[in-house]
């Protein structure tokens, strides 16, 4: 068992206005039986624009959360805009006026940089000089602008799935996503060979206007094609195997895609700033449209991933009000996240995860980043997929804390 003490802090929407608008952002602390004196990790998750998972749920991990609590205190972040922190939705569109260019410039202060200096704001709440953190997939790009900014009020610093490239344009990581989304393609059709035909039949009904969403809307095949993020997964493979099996006019193959779309409205901060998060000083453009490779566009079987495209604005009608706000973000010049010059002279201790087949974050730029920063060791594993926090976080974090704190003795 273990206590949980809530924190809500008041800050500003934006750090270079800080007497404009305020919002709230809201952690959980976790604390284990007698571990009042342990350090504090923050776990920085993945999105951006998802809240942190509960600490008794399953999605949590509870592996990795056990392993976590034996060396600390964990602090659950909701990052601003998601959970219980200050929501984004439609009703902060109507607050603002219901102006697409208001709400794209308030949709600017919720990246990685915004992020971290709301986690600062903890660490000075909480009294503490340092803290350690653990960042899972964009938890990572958050925990290296992180180490880049703010590096003497790190402890430790914990990578799993989200070393990001360091000064790559947008263009060049989503061309690296698609080369590694074909491979999962292929291994997906020799492992089912049958799921080719019955992809092909579904587009071929989608098309028609015969599969359709819980509420009667028809379901694109462009959207359909969308749940290939799944490949990443532990077990995605066979999730979209059993889905494939059903009759697409099923209302359980319609609602069972609703659920397994990467972009809902549920989230709809991950979609409006997704590209965003890519952006280390570009302009998106739209970037994943724009690199669309040939074959993906010629042939209707083969499954995208973590690709956002302008249509999903247009074919999801939990995303369709946000649509005007992400053509302008689209267009938006985002600043530069890391410091290579600062990440050079690194001295915090670090350890990194990085998964050699994960589609999210290409191996490649993850060895070109980590062979930027000293004191930072990698292990890289083939045995685990982006998510592997919360299907074997136990291990995952045992390999970790082990590179880090075996330096300490």
């Amino acid at each position: 068992m273990f206590e949980t003490i809530d924190h809500r802090l008041t800050v500003p929407l934006d750090y270079a206005n800080p007497d404009a608008t305020s919002i709230e952002v809201f952690a959980r602390e976790v604390v284990p039986p007698g571990g009042d004196a342990l350090p504090m990790l923050v776990y920085l998750q993945g999105g951006p624009g998802h809240e942190s998972p509960r600490p008794d749920s399953r999605p949590a991990g509870p592996a990795w959360l056990t392993r976590a609590l034996q060396d600390y205190r964990v602090l659950f972040l909701d990052q601003r805009g998601t959970g219980l922190s200050t929501p984004f939705g439609l009703h902060t569109m109507a607050e603002l006026g219901g102006s697409p260019e208001t709400v794209a410039t308030y949709v600017t202060h919720f990246r990685a940089d915004a992020i971290v200096q709301d986690t600062e704001r903890f660490r000075a709440h909480l009294g503490l000089e340092t803290v350690s953190l653990l960042g899972q997939s964009f938890g990572g790009f958050t925990s290296l602008h992180y180490l880049s900014v703010a590096p003497g009020s790190l402890g430790e610093v914990f990578f799993t799935g989200g070393l990001p490239p360091i000064g790559r344009h947008c263009d060049e990581v989503y061309a690296a996503t698609f080369d590694v989304q074909r491979t999962k393609n292929k291994q997906f059709y020799d492992r089912f060979p049958h799921a080719r035909e019955q992809m092909l039949r579904a587009v071929k009904l989608c098309d028609a206007g015969e599969v359709l969403l819980p509420g009667g809307k028809p379901l694109t095949s462009r959207l359909l094609r969308s749940i290939g993020n799944h490949m990443g997964f532990t077990g995605g493979d066979q999730v979209l195997a059993y889905l494939l099996e059903r009759d697409p006019r099923s209302p359980a193959f319609g609602a069972d895609v609703a659920t397994l779309l990467p972009f809902k409205g549920r989230n709809p901060l991950y979609s409006v700033i997704h590209e965003s998060s890519y952006s280390d000083g570009c302009i998106t453009n739209w970037s994943a449209e724009r690199v669309l490779p040939e074959d993906f566009a010629a042939d209707a079987t083969l499954f995208t991933s973590e690709h956002l495209f302008p249509w999903h604005f247009v074919d999801d009608d939990g995303l369709a009000p946000y649509r005007e706000v992400a053509e302008l973000l689209a267009q938006h010049q985002w600043p530069r996240l890391y410091s290579a010059d600062v990440l050079a002279q690194n001295t915090v201790p670090a350890a990194a995860a990085v998964f050699t087949t994960d589609p999210f974050v290409d191996l490649r730029f993850s060895r070109e980043t980590a062979e930027m920063i000293p004191n930072l060791s990698v292990w890289e594993t083939p045995d685990h997929d982006h998510n592997a926090i919360r299907a074997d976080g136990g291990e995952i974090l045992d390999v970790l804390f082990g590179r880090v704190h075996d330096t300490r003795q």
